[in-house]
């Protein structure tokens, strides 16, 4: 099998970082008064984010095998960068509102998300340039 399209390789990525983030630690909670006594937080510790995040991996991974109608796999790749919005929004909301003395981790938690929102985003730009190559050869015939 060979990537013939750019937009297969960021969607890919995009999974992989989805998936990297959901395994991840998010950020890093107070236990006691000393500073070497910190607890990782993962997404699994909050149920209703590990199911937003796995649901934007899997509608990223389900945008790779619809090359073949490109107008879904563009509005499903949209419908994922939403989702991806929603999920930075979700994480802001879960770990200031439900977790006061938590402190993020950039590398793991806000970062892999953002990275996977720009991946995406390339990927829907990959799929309007080829749209858009399309409807071109469309107006040749």
């Amino acid at each position: 099998m060979v990537i013939q399209r750019i937009q297969t390789l960021f969607l890919l990525v995009a999974v992989v970082f989805m998936a990297l983030f959901c395994l991840t630690p998010i950020a890093t909670l107070d236990v006691a008064e000393s500073p070497e006594s910190f607890s990782p937080v993962f997404v699994k510790d909050a149920p209703v984010f590990m199911v937003l995040n796995i649901l934007i991996a899997v509608l990223l991974f389900i945008g790779i095998f619809l090359f073949k109608n490109i107008r879904r796999q563009m509005t499903v790749t949209l419908a994922s960068m939403v989702l991806i919005c929603a999920s930075i929004v979700t994480f802001g909301f879960v770990l200031y509102v439900g977790m006061p003395g938590a402190h993020i981790v950039w590398t793991g938690g806000v970062l892999l998300l953002v990275a996977a929102l720009i991946a995406a985003l390339f990927a829907y730009r990959g799929m309007k340039k080829d749209k858009k190559l399309l409807s071109s050869y469309d107006r040749l015939r």
